[in-house]
């Protein structure tokens, strides 16, 4: 790992909110630029570019963080190490009480959001969801698979989800009080996508409770179905972990439902590819091939349950 890259802001502020940002062969300058009309008060912001190799990126984030006037730090790591094992070493360069988890593909909704999360951060508050939309997301017909299921499942109210708070914890947009960080890190055993937020909302909710609040950014960085695919046969294993630790909690859930509906249907395994195609299959309607997208992962997760 090289020698952080800091701004001149950074060796006077004394911050009360850390704002971490990780990212991986993806620009983090719309939300830089999203979150530099902020003034600089009791704040900071702290990159990690989780080995994406590319001396483009790291220059135009290098430039930015030069001339701006917020507090600014750029870690770099040479590989990659995976997405709890990055938030982990964000918190550890960290120095403000409050750490706020913002992926690199969101964008604030209003200019109010920094405001919000800075009341939040007085000391009371211990985890805060502040929410998904899709307000500013393009109507890109490549993503319109993701725009439509992400729509149904992840942009709810907070009074939504309230009903089950440690399912709705997600490092997109996520306030966390030091100590209680402290206590209760990201599990580093957690490879490659998903639910490693999910396990670590369910040990926070036991110990601290969970808060939510309307407070959303939006999600930009919307998945083709051919990368929500990969994306989910990368999961199996997590989600594995997940019904080892919290099978009370994760049975309840409805893809472990799915899942084991889908257990007990014979020649699974043939079906499965199947499915799988449906769900990349241009010419049927958007609606279908996210049912079937849907099915696709539960009936991976059915080799686990």
């Amino acid at each position: 790992m090289s020698q952080p890259f800091r701004n001149t802001a950074f060796t006077t502020a004394t911050p009360r909110l850390s704002v971490l940002i990780p990212f991986y062969k993806e620009s983090p300058l719309p939300l830089l630029c999203a979150l530099h009309c902020h003034t600089p008060e009791a704040l900071e912001i702290i990159l990690i570019d989780d080995g994406s190799v590319m001396p483009d990126i790291t220059a135009e984030v290098s430039a930015f963080i030069s001339q701006s006037p917020l507090a600014c730090e750029l870690i770099t790591l040479p590989q990659n190490e995976g997405r709890a094992r990055g938030r982990n070493r964000l918190t550890e360069a960290a120095r403000g009480d409050y750490f706020l988890f913002l992926d690199s593909d969101m964008l604030p909704d209003d200019p109010g959001f920094l405001d919000r999360w800075l009341a939040e951060a007085n000391g009371q508050s211990t985890v805060v969801f502040g929410g998904f939309s899709l307000i500013q997301a393009p109507d890109t017909p490549a993503f319109a698979i993701h725009k439509a299921m992400a729509g149904q499942s992840d942009c709810l109210s907070a009074a939504q989800r309230a009903e089950h708070p440690e399912k709705y914890v997600f490092t997109s947009n996520l306030l966390v009080r030091r100590d209680v960080f402290k206590a209760e890190t990201f599990d580093p055993a957690f490879t490659g996508w998903g639910w490693e937020d999910t396990e670590w909302g369910m040990r926070v909710a036991a110990r601290y409770g969970v808060g939510h609040i309307d407070n959303t950014a939006t999600h930009m960085g919307l998945d083709t179905p051919e990368t929500l695919a990969r994306k989910y046969e990368q999961s199996v294993g997590n989600f594995a972990r997940v019904i080892e630790k919290y099978p009370h909690v994760v049975s309840q859930y409805p893809s472990y439902k799915a899942a084991k509906i889908l257990k007990k249907t014979p020649f699974l395994s043939v079906f499965r590819p199947l499915i799988k195609s449906a769900a990349l299959t241009r010419r049927l309607p958007v609606r279908l091939r996210a049912f079937a997208l849907r099915l696709y992962r539960a009936a991976l997760y059915a080799q686990v349950v």
